[in-house]
């Protein structure tokens, strides 16, 4: 942590340089001091260090300065830092004032100019001063800071954006934490801003779209080249794995994905069923590992990047990007994996991201503290978001259509739901209305064996059902079933329409479309399993493929 500061002021620059050549030769070891030659540079100065979630620890400025007095200046830094130390620094006729601006001002202290030697007339009563500092000084907030409203949707759409791409940042409620409004008035941010993301340089992106959070993050938006062997669309963990193995094996791979890195896995808080972590493993640390592993063999990661069509040219693949731009690649595989379907309850599209969320537990279960949430879904990805949420909220009602979670979700989990005295788990219902002003705050819940029908009050909803598969960028040419997903192999030559599409003299390799080169794995893929270590073993067993198509043109 940087060394919190001491700000001296004054607007003759003999005695600005003296008493912070004094307070230098004492305090340089513990402290920055730093000076301003008048009141607005020090304001400026002030509202600068409390944006960067710098410290001040003490704040000394000169009475008599133009355009602001010391007193006024003390009293407005007093409403950015409230615990730092205020001391005037005045000559013998301002002592009355001084005096007054103790009472009335709640200055700390004052100096008389001058102050030799410092060692009798200034040291004793800073030591003092600093030590009743650090006594009731609490650390600055530093890092990221994403000041917004808890209820809307933009803030929730950002912190679901930086929790995705595995960047760690503090969240600040604006009407509950009494730091956000401190923060946002520092950094001049008006309240039809936010949400608001704070740099570690101060910077603040107000309301930023995930190009601009992409652009200011480093993340990396553009690719290097101009031509690829192997391009993978969509960072789950069969994407990952076709990363890892396909730069692994020497070729130039290019990873891409419109949100971030992991999929659905990423949100998951603990997975207890993949090899090698006897003690389970979460999605975001399995996904943080994956990525770091593709990166460290040479495969290029790009984010947010939506992919919106493809078309082939003389066997070459043209992926065409938002905003106009294309990459060219030899061979394609599409690991877009799956989305949750849309509830169709009412209410439900009006309070999106302002109580009601699709897989974004992790992202919002702080927000969740001591209030009642509602699971729907029956599936492990429920299972696993339920167990995380009852560790800050009060109660977690699971709500399921069937009678109960032995036939869709994983025994460790139904096991672990039945031991949680916070879980409820609601067989043989479903939600039928949510409702509120401004956010979720009842639920109307159905019974489906007498028909009734009871309101009950809950501020959260999170939805784990059905799927939809990510596969509209794909063009007619690579075949499908009725829901979407994409037939590979023996399925999709045993399609319509196949032998109008396929003029190839082989047959389809295991995972490979319609499209010769095309290929596709993980959840996106019809018949896929719907496991992380399934989707990870068709993701390296795709490139495996992918190698032997390359060879072969």
């Amino acid at each position: 942590m940087a060394e919190p500061i001491i700000l001296v002021v004054d607007d003759d620059p003999q005695v600005l340089a003296a008493i912070r050549r004094d307070l230098r030769s004492r305090y340089r070891a513990d402290y920055r001091v730093l000076a301003a030659n008048s009141g607005e540079a020090a304001l400026d100065a002030v509202k600068e260090l409390k944006a960067r979630g710098d410290t001040l620890a003490m704040l000394i400025s000169d009475q008599r300065m133009p355009a602001m007095l010391g007193v006024d200046l003390l009293t407005r830094c007093r409403e950015i830092y409230p615990v730092a130390r205020r001391v005037l620094l005045t000559a013998y006729s301002d002592v009355k004032a001084a005096v007054r601006a103790i009472n009335e001002a709640h200055l700390d202290h004052y100096f008389e100019k001058p102050w030799d030697p410092p060692e009798e007339h200034l040291f004793p009563a800073i030591d003092e001063l600093l030590a009743a500092w650090q006594a009731e000084y609490r650390p600055e907030v530093t890092g990221l800071r994403l000041v917004g409203h808890q209820w809307s949707p933009r803030s929730h759409q950002v912190k679901d954006f930086l929790a995705s791409n595995l960047i760690p940042y503090r969240w600040l409620d604006v009407e509950r934490d009494p730091d956000a409004r401190q923060l946002l008035e520092a950094s001049g941010v008006a309240p039809h801003e936010l949400p608001t993301l704070l740099l570690e340089n101060g910077r603040a992106l107000r309301n930023p779209d995930r190009q601009q959070l992409a652009e200011n993050l480093g993340l990396a938006t553009s690719a290097a080249h101009e031509l690829y062997d192997l391009v993978i669309v969509g960072a789950g963990p069969a994407g990952l794995a076709a990363a890892v193995y396909g730069a692994s094996e020497g070729m130039r791979t290019l990873l891409l994905d419109g949100h971030g890195p992991g999929g659905q896995a990423a949100a998951s808080s603990r997975i207890e069923n993949y090899l090698g972590f006897p003690s389970g493993v979460s999605g975001s640390e399995l996904t943080r590992r994956a990525l770091a592993q593709a990166q460290r063999l040479g495969a290029e990661f790009l984010v947010p990047v939506s992919v919106t069509g493809l078309s082939v040219d003389r066997g070459y693949k043209r992926l065409r990007l938002d905003e106009g731009r294309e990459i060219v690649t030899r061979a394609v595989i599409a690991a877009t994996g799956m989305s949750y379907r849309e509830h169709e309850a009412s209410g439900i599209a009006d309070f999106t991201g302002a109580g009601v969320y699709y897989g974004a537990a992790v992202t919002e279960a702080h927000s969740c503290r001591e209030r009642r949430v509602v699971v729907i879904g029956g599936g492990n990805s429920a299972g696993q978001s339920a167990v995380y949420l009852s560790r800050f909220a009060a109660e977690v009602a699971v709500v399921v259509r069937r009678s109960g979670l032995a036939e869709t979700m994983s025994r460790y989990l139904t096991d672990q739901l039945a031991a949680l005295p916070n879980i409820r788990i609601r067989p043989r219902t479903v939600v039928e209305r949510v409702g509120g002003e401004g956010r979720v705050q009842h639920v109307w819940l159905r019974s489906l064996e007498d028909d009734s029908v009871i309101n009950e009050t809950a501020d959260a909803v999170f939805v784990f059902i059905g799927t939809r598969p990510h596969s509209g960028w794909l063009p007619p040419s690579v075949l499908r079933n009725v829901k979407g997903f994409v037939l590979t192999g023996r399925d999709v030559a045993l399609a319509d329409g196949f032998p109008k599409m396929w003029k190839e003299s082989r047959e389809p390799m295991l995972l490979e479309t319609s499209v010769p080169g095309v290929f596709a794995a993980g959840d996106v893929r019809a018949g896929a399993m719907n496991r992380v270590a399934s989707a990870v073993g068709e993701g390296s067993m795709a490139v495996k493929l992918v190698g032997d198509y390359l060879a072969r043109t």
